[in-house]
């Protein structure tokens, strides 16, 4: 596991924020939403994650990439409904969202597309994929995007790394996937709730997933909270999520994923 003193002080601050919103909260969005506004200002930081050498739990609340803002705000908003004050807690239920089946077996273990971890952490009954019932059409990605930029990625210049996520991109490839096109956003309604998991899927090739954030809804439409590469630090975004899709060619809709409350089957893999 690698942290800063500087990473427990932000979780200990938080939880100590919260001492006393589990009991208040009336669900689980509540939490997400003041857990993920509480990071408001901190910085973004590209592939925080990927890094030479063995793969271990690298913990970081002082700055984020979108995946590991949204990942951090679950985990975290799930602990505090559960009165989980410990920073090895946090740790904990960290490695069981980041890992295949909570289980850190090397690189290719982690979830690094985001349609994986959202199909694991729904087995492990963490999140629920929501776009389905929520209008989503379905569609196929052959997933290719990190073997075919394996340069990108340190780890994989390691032989067994990259064919064991090889294997990884092609169990991928045979799953169904839904999503909601950016044309059918402006007719949501109440499908999406304030603290969902928003996904935005792309059209380059071999990738599911290019950016993902929190819903907001506001007077205006439902909007993202999110760690943005733009701005270059977590903000709610100015303009609807409609607009936000509409405004960049490469974005084609959404994945929605919602936290399930008080983590049920306490997203124990073994009871999935």
């Amino acid at each position: 596991m690698i942290y800063q003193p500087e990473d427990r002080a932000i979780h200990d601050d938080l939880v100590r924020s919260f001492r006393n919103y589990g009991e208040r909260a009336r669900s689980i969005s509540e939490l997400i939403m003041g857990v993920g506004k509480y990071f408001l200002g901190f910085p973004y930081v590209s592939h925080t994650l990927e890094r030479e050498g063995r793969e271990t739990l690298v913990i970081n609340l002082r700055e984020f990439d979108c995946f590991t803002f949204v990942e951090n705000v679950v985990v975290l908003a799930g602990l505090i409904s559960k009165g989980k004050s410990h920073f090895m807690s946090y740790a904990a239920q960290l490695k069981k969202i980041r890992y295949r089946r909570g289980i850190s077996k090397g690189y290719s273990s982690r979830l690094h597309y985001f349609s994986d971890w959202l199909y694991d952490n729904e087995k492990k009954g963490i999140v629920i994929d929501v776009t389905r019932r929520a209008g989503g059409e379905p569609f196929r990605e052959y997933f290719n995007f990190m073997t075919r930029h394996r340069e990108d990625y340190p780890a994989l210049s390691m032989e067994k790394s990259y064919r064991d996520m090889m294997a990884i991109e092609k169990r991928l490839s045979g799953r169904l996937l839904h999503h909601i096109p950016k044309a059918a956003l402006g007719k949501l309604g109440d499908a999406v709730e304030n603290g969902d998991l928003i996904a935005i899927t792309t059209g380059i090739e071999g990738l599911d997933v290019i950016h993902v954030g929190l819903a907001v809804r506001l007077r205006k439409g439902i909007h993202l909270l999110h760690a943005s590469e733009v701005e270059k630090k977590v903000v709610i975004s100015d303009v609807t999520l409609h607009q936000y899709l509409s405004r960049r060619k490469m974005m084609t809709g959404i994945m929605v994923g919602r936290a399930i409350p008080a983590y049920q089957n306490d997203g124990n893999p073994s009871s999935a």
